[in-house]
């Protein structure tokens, strides 16, 4: 039996247009945390964060959004206000995907629709392809879904991201958390992101840091940053791709991650084409790789016009029958 969430605090901050609840939920390791938006009989939408960021990535976005919609958007474990994986586990992709899966039987949610943003929308594509009877429509923001890795590269990360795992867990005694003020710990979150505008960095800074003696320290579990050990190759994730059922939208910012990431051998091109063979939306937009928290009234029509064209009241039998039917 996978436990409810505990408890919802309200709250509401300067940089929000519309106020959010707290979500907590236990998991074994302690809890998953997060931000809820919408009444509770509203359709459900779960919106997915990217690497390193936290639930406050839809902050601007989901006001923007119809109002009578129920968001929750998670903070992913080792990310924002959750808390991290136990010593010695790894971050990898089949994990934040059960992260997901425990989220959604804990809201008692039997079919819904994704939003994600970069690794977010990788962990939306792999759970889309393994629940296909839950989702019913994925927007992927400045993703393609799926981050394949050449096959002489898959054992190499394999074996740096063990190696560095080990590192870590023998100096754990001698870690220290650096404090910083709250600018140089501002400064160090746009060196990494730097599309994040001002107002972008400090909304994720919400949940990025805590105030400790001093000044400041960093929410992230710094694990998240070593190789991730379990890759998929090209083929496999065509595969998986081909098992996504969900309507699927795929905004791209042209100024976004296909400036600073280029999949090689043109497996982008290969995993686009598929995506058009699924009868997926594909559209380029004006913008950098934080395009819906920098500026969400470019996206939010966008995704809102996607999402209303669909009818969420499908039942799981019906879906099940239209399956059966496609065979």
């Amino acid at each position: 039996m996978i436990p409810a969430f505990t408890s919802l605090r309200r709250f509401c901050t300067t940089t929000m247009r519309r106020a959010a609840s707290e979500f907590r939920m236990t998991v074994p390791w302690g809890e998953m945390r997060g931000q809820v938006w919408g009444p509770s009989h509203g359709r459900p939408v779960l919106c997915l964060h990217g690497w390193a960021d936290n639930s406050g990535s839809f902050n601007t976005l989901i006001p923007l959004l119809p109002k009578d919609w129920r968001f929750v958007a998670i903070d992913f474990p080792g990310h924002g206000f959750s808390s991290h994986r136990p010593d010695g586990c790894f971050y990898t992709f089949p994990l934040y995907v059960a992260d997901v899966r425990r989220v959604v039987e804990a809201l008692q949610w039997k079919r819904f629709s994704i939003i994600g943003h970069s690794m977010g929308g990788n962990v939306a594509g792999i759970f889309s392809a393994l629940y296909p009877e839950m989702v019913e429509d994925v927007v992927l923001l400045d993703t393609y879904g799926f981050l394949p890795t050449e096959v002489t590269d898959m054992f190499k990360n394999m074996r740096k991201g063990i190696n560095d795992q080990i590192h870590y867990d023998n100096k754990i005694g001698e870690r220290k958390e650096k404090v910083y003020t709250y600018e140089k710990a501002k400064e160090r979150l746009k060196v990494a992101n730097p599309s994040l505008s001002d107002q972008s960095a400090d909304i994720l800074l919400e949940r990025a840091v805590r105030e400790v003696e001093g000044g400041f320290i960093f929410t992230r579990d710094f694990r998240i940053n070593l190789k991730n050990i379990v890759n998929n190759n090209i083929q496999q994730c065509l595969y998986i791709l081909s098992l996504v059922k969900a309507r699927v939208m795929l905004l791209l910012a042209n100024e976004g991650l296909s400036k600073t990431f280029t999949l090689p051998n043109g497996h982008g091109d290969m995993i686009l084409k598929s995506w058009t063979d699924q009868k997926a939306t594909i559209l380029e937009i004006e913008g950098d790789h934080h395009i819906h928290l920098n500026k969400p009234e470019s996206v939010a029509s966008i995704i809102t016009d996607f999402l209303q064209a669909h009818s969420p009241d499908r039942t799981e039998s019906e879906f099940d029958n239209n399956q059966t039917s496609k065979l």
